[in-house]
């Protein structure tokens, strides 16, 4: 598949495109990179050197591909870090623009907004831009539960409360969802959860709780989700693919002692897993 991806980009680490690109290109897709920013290294640091581009930027390099003649061999386009409500326009321009040539891309949007214990760490706008515009208009949608939240105005505790809120989200628009750092009531404290929501039905995944806190982590389950999910068309299949990669990969990256995570160094886990997770029904 080709996939146009238009996230964030640090030099040093891996967050945004320098985390969700090379999964995508190792399981054997072409994507077509478009940076938001260009940064020496995550914000997570405290300081970093860079710059910061606008809407128009992005949508000229869209209609630098569109003059190559290969914007309709799109399969899908994916989107995470919005700086700005103004790169959330240019972003949801260029989905219009590829499924103007290509009516079957997909659209997968990481609607990152916030999370728990953080809270809403976006500029002001962006979580409304998310909500009103970027979430109704994309066919995968890949939350974390605080953004759950915020996107259906609900308080989850328990795997009912999140399911009833997923159904809100399908019926925004997406007939996908990925739920990521779910906790309810029933989550052991040594386990995490993922829940996935498709045509195919409701799945979770649950997963042994890592001591770690990395940055990049959620840009690239969001990437190894919407490919394996765009290429079969199940999502118990792509949850199983996209959680079993990401677990390996926090794991090799915990054992390392790394605060970066270990995208090269662990690439195997994204085509062969070396622990298999499957999804249970709920």
């Amino acid at each position: 598949m080709n996939i146009l991806s238009i996230q964030s980009w640090v030099s040093y680490g891996h967050v945004g495109n320098a985390s969700a690109v090379f999964p995508m290109q190792r399981l054997g897709h072409e994507v077509w990179a478009i940076h938001t920013v260009q940064f020496s290294n995550h914000t997570g640091y405290g300081a970093w050197k860079g710059r910061v581009y606008d809407g128009p930027m992005i949508e000229e390099l869209v209609t630098g591909i569109e003059e190559r003649g290969v914007l309709g061999r799109c399969d899908g386009v994916l989107s995470g870090y919005m700086g700005s409500a103004d790169i959330g326009t240019a972003i949801l321009g260029a989905v219009g623009r590829v499924r103007g040539l290509n009516p079957k891309a997909l659209y997968c949007c990481d609607p990152v907004i916030g999370d728990v214990g953080r809270g809403v760490f976006v500029r002001p706008g962006i979580p409304e831009f998310m909500r009103d515009q970027a979430v109704p208009a994309a066919d995968v949608i890949t939350p974390n539960q605080f953004e759950l939240e915020y996107l259906t105005g609900s308080t989850i505790s328990t795997l009912a409360e999140a399911i009833a809120a997923v159904d809100l989200l399908h019926r925004a628009g997406p007939s996908m969802v990925l739920v990521t750092s779910l906790m309810t009531e029933d989550t052991p404290d040594d386990q995490i959860d993922l829940l996935a929501s498709g045509p195919n039905g409701r799945f979770r995944v649950r997963t042994p709780k890592l001591g770690i806190s990395v940055n990049g982590a959620g840009d690239a389950i969001a990437a190894l989700f919407f490919v394996h999910a765009a290429e079969t068309g199940d999502v118990a299949l792509a949850l199983s693919r996209a959680a079993s990669s990401t677990y390996g990969l926090l794991k090799r990256t915990a054992e390392a002692g790394s605060r970066e995570i270990l995208t090269v160094a662990a690439q195997d886990e994204f085509v062969t897993p070396s622990r298999l997770f499957t999804p249970e029904s709920v």
